[in-house]
């Protein structure tokens, strides 16, 4: 993993750091350098010259302005669960925005300001006071601006409601100028349009407003049958997904298991397939509901049952701590039974096995476009498809992962989510060519020195 205490001599000079911050400039070296720039995602290479941890959007304002009067390419960084395209190193200003915490709820208008050092986890404890819900991650730790600038895939309400990034309603940015900006459908609808699903390249987002939804409990969990039955359990997955109503979010996951303590005993150090279920609709009946899929074979371990909403992340179950893992992703038009066996084989690859190969059911909300529109545009896929593999060589990785894609190519769109792009992908997987174009321009609007480009870069066009 990167060393991140770095001997590289900085590009920048002390003197000339910001002045008059709330928070602090810190270049190599220096006490807390280590802690602003650490990840998630311990195969991220996140070495800045200096980075400015802020404690208020006027700090942040003033790290772009340092920046920009420096050219010097600068990018935010809250949790780091996903890998930059490049490394970030000495030339670079990174913007730690993890102290920016504040969660407020306005329960008559069911909305919630966000800022972006905020994580899923302390989001969710705190609107769920409300007995509300938020268009949610799977993982606790992940930030929520950067989930939702992405577009913000939610198992736990997506299909009943869309993406994260459809249910916007006002969002605090610091654009290239140095200039802090309230953008909303009515202010500027084209900055609009690309900051929700166009990631971080329009500016650096410092609040989100979001809209909620009155929800408290769901029929969820995950039942966990061993590998062996992994075709069987895809097959029955597959016609059950035809079945099911909107207000059923769902994934199936193909696992490798470490033995670790941390696991319940009948799934340590196994291959095993994981279903994920989330129902919103208390009307529905969830025990039959799940029969069809409890029914396949004995379950090594069943939690689906009924829960508060405040403890989604046990859907999941996402590991808790740093890990170096590299992934791909994708978009399936339809899964079939020879879209099975791909499945299947992919996750018995010998070369490189993946950790994790992983289909969430798309359609509902997803596939219909939201009242305003956003930047994304991959919105006719069926399914989503992400490969994870933790550890091992890079390059064998890469290249495992890539003839992995490429044996799902015959159900493939070509496409991803935006918010699964990962370091090998191309940005243009993640939008169609009139999205891009649009995009292209709004970059050369508000950003024609490409300073944010540092991410999947959008780069200006007129």
């Amino acid at each position: 993993m990167p060393d991140r205490t770095t001997d590289q001599q900085p590009t920048f000079v002390r003197a000339e750091l910001p002045a008059d911050l709330q928070g602090r400039a810190l270049l190599p070296g220096d006490e807390g350098y280590a802690d602003e720039t650490s990840t998630f995602n311990l195969c991220a290479d996140v070495r800045p010259g200096v980075v400015v941890a802020a404690a208020s959007a006027f700090d942040v304002q003033a790290a772009v302005r340092f920046a920009a009067a420096g050219n010097a390419p600068v990018a935010a960084l809250s949790t780091g669960h996903g890998l930059p395209p490049v490394p970030i190193g000495p030339d670079a200003v990174v913007v730690s925005t993890r102290a920016l915490r504040g969660v407020t709820v306005d329960a008559e208008a069911r909305t919630a300001r966000i800022e972006a050092g905020v994580r899923w986890a302390d989001a969710v404890a705190e609107i769920t006071k409300y007995g509300l819900a938020p268009l949610n991650g799977a993982a606790p730790g992940v930030g929520v601006v950067g989930f939702v600038l992405a577009g913000g895939h939610s198992p736990t309400l997506g299909r009943a409601h869309g993406f994260a990034a459809d249910h916007v309603t006002e969002i605090e940015v610091v654009t290239a100028d140095g200039a802090l900006r309230t953008v909303t459908a009515d202010s500027d609808p084209e900055m609009f349009f690309g900051l929700r699903g166009g990631r971080g390249n329009f500016g650096i987002v410092t609040a989100v407003e979001i809209e909620l939804f009155p929800v408290t409990t769901l029929y969820a969990g995950s039942v966990f049958f061993p590998g062996e039955s992994a075709a069987a359990v895809l097959n029955a997955y597959r016609a059950w997904v035809e079945t099911v109503p909107e207000s059923v979010s769902s994934s199936v996951a193909l696992l490798r298991m470490p033995d670790a303590p941390f696991l319940p005993d009948p799934l340590r150090g196994r291959q095993v397939v994981s279903v994920r279920i989330s129902c919103s609709d208390p009307a529905v009946n969830g025990p039959a509901l799940v029969e069809p899929l409890r029914a396949v074979t004995t379950p090594l371990l069943d939690t689906v049952g009924e829960m508060p909403y405040a403890d989604f992340a046990a859907i999941h179950a996402d590991p808790p701590g740093p890990i170096p893992a590299r992934d791909r992703s994708g978009l399936l038009r339809e899964l079939t039974a020879e879209t099975v066996d791909a499945l299947v084989a992919v996750a018995d690859e010998t070369t490189a096995p993946p950790d994790l190969v992983e289909i969430r059911h798309l359609g509902g909300a997803f596939a219909r476009p939201p009242a305003v529109p956003n930047a994304i545009s991959c919105r006719d896929a069926a399914f989503t498809l992400f490969i994870t593999t933790v550890g091992g060589d890079p390059e064998v990785v890469g290249a495992a992962q890539t003839a992995a894609l490429e044996r799902l190519r015959p159900w493939s769109t070509g496409m991803a989510l935006p918010s699964f792009l990962s370091d090998r992908d191309a940005t243009e997987r993640g939008y169609t060519p009139d999205v891009q174009r649009r995009l292209a321009a709004l970059k050369h609007r508000v950003d024609p020195a490409n300073l944010f480009r540092l991410n999947h870069n959008i780069r200006p066009a007129a």
